[in-house]
């Protein structure tokens, strides 16, 4: 082969190996690529990709979910996608956002596998709950997902009261765990209870139910009371569990400020449930002995409504008076026989200490035969209707509430 000949060979392998040093470094649009930092301005940074090609990124594409580029300097490495491959500058347009994008959602994942608590600062509000950014992502933080310190409490479930408190906490940085992450339909869930349930394991460790606790009022609503105790520790006293006696509103029993003690009857993560009648005698025990069936007594008129009339036999006991037992004709409305606030005079028709139930009958006065089956089992309905309703009707308003 003569010296010409493998001039021309050398050449030929040395374009085919440039060629393909080109074509290895050539990067795709949508890639995601490493560069380094070789001049960062206010509206545009250029990058450095392999020496060979120089890259831009400026205006929209500059901003960063993740906050990594928030501060960039010379000789930083980077990573950005690329979105074309020549602009009109002849550089190599790409984004930090598309790629922060990227990593922003990634880490939350992790956050959400780890469980670590991360700081949320709140940026809106809504009567469902807190707008938060955790780094570059906004999420959102429902109102069931707070701490009691934040938890509004609204009498009445008031909406806008609700909106004002949360509206309170704008630009204020809470607690939180990543709970709920979904890039494709860009949804983020954190909750600060989570976090603070973290925080107060320990705590909540030194209580199992039938624990007995001394605390404070720190709330009163429609639904119960609220007692603080321990260290930054909250249980709910339900209206059910204040007292043995039937309670129309909680505040005739309990005030903010009140010290009481009371026995957990439940833990559910932070939610704890306590009660304060359960460290009381239950007056039914011993009612036996106070009341019989057949005796005739004279009662208080504490509530009527569409299945009859609640009766007060004293502070403790009190009794039902079905609408069928009303009169001697059949009653509609339990408000044409008897006012609430009255006294009136009734029969005892049935009684069950078990169960707390006594039934009443005003009918049973005019009868010789007054203890009747079928009193026995309208009172026995009617009373674990008004249970039902007791239980229930508060519940819903506190999960009402809570949702919102």
């Amino acid at each position: 082969m003569t010296q010409k000949t493998q001039t021309k060979a050398s050449q030929s392998v040395m374009a085919d190996l440039l060629a393909q040093h080109e074509k290895n470094f050539l990067p795709k649009p949508g890639e995601l690529i490493k560069a380094i930092v070789i001049s960062a301005g206010r509206n545009e940074v250029l990058l450095d990709i392999n020496g060979t090609i120089t890259g831009i990124v400026r205006g929209k594409e500059l901003e960063d979910e993740s906050g990594q580029y928030s501060v960039l300097k010379l000789g930083d490495e980077v990573e950005a996608t690329v979105l074309e491959l020549e602009n009109e500058r002849g550089l190599l347009e790409m984004s930090f956002r598309f790629a922060g994008h990227q990593r922003a959602w990634e880490n939350l994942n992790k956050l959400k596998e780890s469980e670590e608590i991360v700081a949320c600062k709140v940026v809106d509000a809504n009567k469902g709950g807190l707008m938060c950014k955790v780094g570059g992502v906004v999420g959102f933080l429902p109102v069931s997902q707070l701490t009691p310190d934040h938890y509004p409490r609204v009498e009445g479930g008031d909406k806008n009261k609700i909106l004002e408190i949360l509206k309170s906490y704008i630009g204020k940085d809470f607690e939180a765990k990543v709970i709920d992450v979904d890039e494709r339909e860009e949804k983020l869930i954190v909750s600060e209870k989570a976090a603070w349930e973290s925080k107060q394991k320990a705590t909540l460790d030194k209580y199992d139910v039938g624990s007995v606790v001394d605390g404070k009022v720190t709330g009163v609503v429609d639904f119960g009371a609220f007692v603080g105790f321990d260290a930054n520790m909250e249980g709910l006293v339900h209206i059910s569990e204040l007292a043995w006696q039937r309670i129309d509103d909680p505040r005739d029993v309990v005030r903010v400020g009140d010290k009481v003690q009371a026995k957990v009857i439940g833990i559910e993560g932070s939610k704890i449930s306590l009660s304060i009648k359960a460290l009381q005698e239950d007056p039914w025990e011993g009612v036996a002995k106070k009341y019989k069936v057949g005796d005739v007594i004279e009662g208080k008129v504490l509530k009527l409504n569409n299945f009859g009339a609640f009766v007060e036999l004293d502070q403790n006991i009190h009794g039902l008076a079905h609408l069928s037992e009303l009169g001697k004709h059949d009653v509609k409305d339990a408000g044409d026989v008897l006012e609430v606030g009255e006294m009136h005079k009734f029969k005892i028709v049935s009684l069950d200490p078990k169960e707390h139930r006594l039934g009443l009958s005003i009918k049973a006065l005019h009868e010789k035969k007054a203890d009747k089956p079928a009193a026995k089992q309208e009172a026995a309905q009617a009373s674990d209707a008004e249970k039902k309703e007791s239980a229930d009707k508060p519940a819903a308003e506190e999960k009402e509430q809570a949702a919102e």
